[in-house]
This record gives C-alpha cells, sequence and structure tokens, in this order.
C-alpha cells in the first residue's frame, strides 16, 4: 500500500489539482471581470453562477471589479445581488477596504450606497478608512471618516 512518502503520487495529485484551479479561475466570473467582460459576466450570472462564488483566497467578483477600479462592473454585479461586505480568507478585507486602498472614490461612494459598512475591521483590526489613510488616499480618507 503505498503511503506517498516514497512517491511522486502525491505531487501529481497537487499538480492536478492547482491545474483544475487554474482552469476554474480562468472559466470563472473571476477571469471575466478581470478582463472587464461585461457580456461575458451577465451571461454567466443568466446561466446560474452565484455573483458571489468565491475563489481559493475568498475573493469574490466584486472585489475583483473593486480592484480593477471598474465602477461599472462594481455597478452590474451589486445589481445582480453581490454582497457588498463579502470578506476575503486570510486578511478578511471588504470590497470596502480594496477600494479605500486603491483610491477609488467613485467605487467608494457606489459601495457606500449599497450598505457597506465603513466600520469593518480586516485581519489586521483596520477599518477602510485606516487603509486609505497608510495609502495616502486623503480624499478617500476624508469621505470615510464622515461615515
Amino acid at each position: 500500500m503505498c503511503d506517498h512518502s516514497a512517491c511522486s503520487h502525491q505531487q501529481t495529485v497537487t499538480s492536478v489539482q492547482q491545474t483544475l484551479d487554474e482552469l476554474d479561475f480562468e472559466r470563472g466570473i473571476w477571469t471575466a471581470v478581470l478582463d472587464n467582460d461585461e457580456s461575458r459576466v451577465r451571461a454567466l450570472l443568466s446561466k446560474g453562477t452565484c455573483v458571489d462564488t468565491r475563489d481559493n483566497a475568498g475573493y469574490t467578483a466584486l472585489h475583483y471589479a473593486v480592484r480593477k477600479g471598474n465602477i461599472n462592473m462594481c455597478k452590474l454585479l451589486l445589481s445582480a445581488g453581490a454582497s457588498v461586505n463579502a470578506v476575503t480568507k486570510a486578511g478578511q478585507a471588504t470590497p470596502l477596504h480594496r477600494a479605500a486602498m486603491a483610491g477609488h472614490v467613485d467605487i467608494v461612494m457606489t459601495l457606500l450606497k449599497s450598505g457597506a459598512d465603513p466600520l469593518a475591521k480586516d485581519a489586521e483590526g483596520r477599518t477602510a478608512a485606516d487603509r486609505a489613510l497608510e495609502s495616502q488616499h486623503n480624499d478617500v480618507f476624508e469621505l470615510l471618516k464622515l461615515q
């Protein structure tokens, strides 16, 4: 019986799993968002893809749209029911944290209007306002501190 300590079987399984994970990501909603492909996102959603499907790191499509700074994609995902307060696995970052770090004022405002929690803390105990200040996005900081 193989215990995998002296064979390459476990490495092969891991390699195959990594390849399947990469393929899943490429075919998923996340890549369509990163490619700014609104028609593909709409098609995936109409076929039943969950708007809050997470990748291996816990990022949702909305996290990726925020990262890209694509306000139209953010609005599309929010209108499809995306969770505005979804958190990533390791960092516990919300889309608002990501928008604040990137200095995307328009996206910050959109997320707030959609119910984003400005007091949510990430894994390091920081709010979106804290992240904006650390990233020297004073306009975003000023907006968030009023919340």
